[in-house]
């Protein structure tokens, strides 16, 4: 299939993904797929697409509550961890429930994790004090040695929740994604120079990401209006300083 846009580093397909996920690969998927949450026309679940995955490590953004209705999808996937980003707003769809400020972002891979890519990332906050680990109690069972080693006063192990302000007031797609809240998730699973994938890639926010960070990028969008969108902002140049 002809590509509807394409650079030296990154091709974007106006597409079914289900069409094009057998024929592709990569190192990593990162998605924001519809949660299938609302009575919204873009907003239904792609039913096969996990299926279909080539790569072995992907990063799925969700609602808690996606996961659990599609739970059987990712049953021949293994889960590592899981992200939050937290908005500096947040969406209120009910008056009688907690304002939710917070999306879920969910790391699988499939095969064994030593044969997984992952990069530990860090901050350069750390506060310059000596950590003691205290002894385990017996129902965590064994620990495996961190891949990190904290030095007091250097960086640390960057947390499982991510805040970055939310795309309010400029987004194109109604789901988009912050750059900010991408990147570590990219740079912790793909390799430099690697090729990153996007089978649901709306406004193009996981390529923009992708490129930013000297990644190769394939995205796949269904939607010919947010393909123009993602294309328009793909060729906007990264200034160098």
């Amino acid at each position: 299939m002809k590509p509807y846009f394409q650079t030296k580093t990154v091709t974007l397909y106006h597409a079914d993904c289900r069409d094009l996920l057998p024929s592709l690969t990569a190192d990593v998927v990162v998605t924001d797929p519809p949660y299938g949450e609302t009575s919204l026309a873009w907003d239904r679940w792609q039913q096969g697409w996990i299926d279909l995955i080539q790569p072995t490590s992907m990063w799925v953004c969700g609602s808690l509550r996606m996961f659990l209705q599609h739970a059987a999808e990712f049953a021949n996937w293994k889960l590592s961890q899981d992200v939050i980003w937290k908005k500096h707003n947040g969406s209120n769809f009910h008056a009688d429930r907690f304002r939710r400020v917070h999306e879920h972002a969910l790391h699988f891979y499939r095969g064994t994790w030593d044969s997984v890519y992952k990069s530990v990332q860090v901050t350069m906050d750390a506060t310059k004090r000596t950590v003691r680990r205290k002894g385990r109690p017996a129902h965590t069972g064994a620990i495996e040695n961190s891949l990190f080693v904290a030095r007091d006063g250097g960086p640390r192990m960057m947390t499982s929740i991510i805040e970055a302000r939310s795309c309010h007031g400029y987004a194109v797609h109604p789901t988009q994604k912050p750059v900010a809240f991408l990147a570590p998730l990219i740079e912790y699973a793909c390799p430099p120079a690697g090729t990153v994938l996007d089978p649901f890639a709306g406004s193009g926010s996981t390529l923009v990401a992708a490129r930013d960070l000297q990644r190769h990028a394939i995205g796949i969008e269904a939607d010919e209006a947010y393909c123009e969108s993602a294309a328009k902002r793909l060729e906007q140049t990264v200034l160098s300083f």
